[in-house]
């Protein structure tokens, strides 16, 4: 069983799909689908798109086929029916789950607010000390990389092409609570140094030097 977040409707929920609820609690899939179908017909669209999020799965055939994601709301919805001790054990697993998917991700929304405002702070330092000028409006996306690079040992662009990404997609989505930790305190450092009239390249040797996951970790 998994409860994993996932970025649908351009927000990160935690949710469990329709195979895994079928492979979890011993049914055929094409039954869960069905009990889904089932609840739809009894929602307005707006009821059910809160719930539950249409997707797709690649079969061992090669084919597309039909599948679900779902939020604990619709999850409990779905199994509420499913009766037997064993059933009962595994609403009480998946539960658990969310309970605890729902306090990682309530940290991680904390810290992706957090950096909100230290990478404005990052900004404004870039823009007073004419780096941007400099290195003709590349500054901020330089020194992400240089962050990236010390810390991951990737680039914004590696981590991109790695994940399937394009440019319209929010790259900060893909890291847990800790490495947004990590990546604050690095581009805190990283304003810091500016302020006191350092440059790129003083900024990279004293990072890649001393080795960011020592000082920011």
């Amino acid at each position: 069983m998994l409860v994993e977040t996932r970025k649908l409707n351009k927000r990160e929920i935690n949710v469990v799909t329709s195979l895994d609820v079928a492979e979890t609690f011993e049914k055929l899939h094409k039954d869960v689908l069905e009990s889904i179908r089932s609840i739809q017909s009894d929602l307005s669209t707006a009821e059910f798109s809160a719930l539950f999020y249409e997707g797709e799965y690649k079969a061992s055939n090669g084919k597309k086929n039909p599948m679900y994601y779902m939020n604990r709301d619709g999850f409990t919805l779905l199994v509420m029916g499913y009766t037997g001790e064993k059933a009962m054990r595994f609403k009480l697993a998946y539960i658990n789950q969310f309970n605890q998917m729902e306090e990682l991700l309530k940290g991680k929304l904390i810290e992706r607010e957090k950096g909100i405002a230290v990478r404005q702070s990052l900004t404004k330092a870039i823009q007073q000390s004419g780096e941007n000028e400099r290195m003709h409006n590349m500054a901020y996306s330089t020194y992400t990389d240089l962050v990236y690079r010390s810390l991951f040992g990737k680039s914004a662009k590696q981590f991109r092409e790695e994940n399937g990404l394009t440019k319209k997609d929010n790259l900060r989505d893909l890291f847990s609570e800790e490495d947004l930790r990590k990546i604050q305190n690095a581009e805190m450092l990283v304003s810091s140094l500016m302020g006191y009239g350092w440059g790129y390249g003083e900024i990279k040797d004293f990072i890649m030097e001393k080795s960011l996951n020592k000082i920011c970790g």
